[in-house]
């Protein structure tokens, strides 16, 4: 359906999008910015069976659809290679799973180490010179799914689907107490503490932020509780707040109130979802917790498997 073709992406029309014109094409499905779109009308970045065509022109099934995506962009992000473990790629979007104690993106442009300088390095490899681009975030020691777009129309869509909802996170992680409530949700809003410099705290005049919690197993003899979390806002270190804020410090947490048990906070995205809006189909990625700890290998493991059928 898709082909890269040098900077330029090339896509068949499917019958779903029969009728549709290119321009809602554009905004009404994959949600492109003003800016972008803007771009690419002065760029001259769109054609149709290889020509220029007035973008309220009705696209056929089967239709070739030409688009300007891969346009070489200033980086200060220096590529570095680094094994990366990819549980989804294909032309408009990167799935990694990432290991705990790596920093999503550099904090100045000479700092190297980070997931963005391997990703950098991944996409150059492939002839793609565009900007790194994170869709959401993960603490330096939080593992797991994290997605990342490769070019700028992947970057503005996906960003709109998180803004929407449209894109599912699920998390596990490991917390101090056995859990009473089997599920429940946590609203509360979310705010710097200023007292120190990076921690948050539940405060009346922060953000809104909802967790949604579930208990998957509790652990009597250590007094501690595996909890799958999914967000519906994804504000600073919102489920390492939340369940301290209810009683349950993820172990390993120590900024907020977790005994160091563990060697990091026990937290671990283990799900991403959604629908893919270039190749209209469902993906769902899940990714292994390596470093969790020993005693929980086998059944956290045998856990993974029933992510599927959700």
């Amino acid at each position: 359906m898709w082909s890269k073709k040098g900077d330029w992406l090339e896509c068949i029309i499917p019958s779903v999008w029969k009728g549709l014109t290119i321009e809602s094409l554009l905004k009404e499905v994959w949600y492109t910015s003003k800016k972008f779109a803007h771009q690419l009308r002065m760029e001259k970045g769109v054609k149709l069976n290889g020509k220029e065509v007035a973008w309220q022109t009705p696209l056929q099934e089967n239709d070739r659809l030409q688009l300007y995506l891969y346009k070489p962009e200033h980086s200060a992000i220096l590529p570095e290679y680094r094994e990366l473990s990819v549980l989804w790629e294909d032309e408009h979007l990167l799935i990694i799973n990432k290991d705990a104690g790596t920093d999503i993106h550099p904090s100045e442009p000479s700092q190297t180490g980070t997931l963005a300088n391997a990703v950098a390095f991944h996409l150059q490899a492939q002839g793609i010179f565009t900007k790194v681009r994170h869709i959401h975030r993960l603490d330096r020691d939080t593992s797991g799914t994290i997605l990342f777009a490769k070019h700028m129309l992947a970057g503005t869509t996906l960003d709109q689907m998180l803004e929407k909802r449209e894109i599912k996170r699920t998390y596990v992680a490991l917390v101090h107490g056995l859990v009473k409530k089997q599920s429940g949700t946590i609203s509360a809003p979310i705010g710097r503490d200023r007292h120190h410099p990076t921690r948050r705290r539940v405060s009346k005049t922060g953000a809104k932020a909802v967790t949604h919690y579930r208990v998957l197993h509790t652990f009597p003899d250590t007094q501690t509780s595996l909890v799958e979390l999914s967000l519906d806002t994804g504000r600073t270190h919102q489920i390492r707040v939340h369940m301290s804020y209810i009683g349950h410090p993820l172990v390993g947490d120590v900024l907020y109130g977790g005994k160091e048990t563990f060697h990091r906070q026990a937290l671990h995205a283990v799900k991403l979802s959604f629908f893919h809006p270039f190749i209209n189909e469902p993906v769902s990625c899940l990714a292994p917790a390596y470093d969790f700890p020993v005693d929980l290998a086998s059944f956290y493991d045998l856990d993974l498997a029933s992510f599927y059928d959700r």
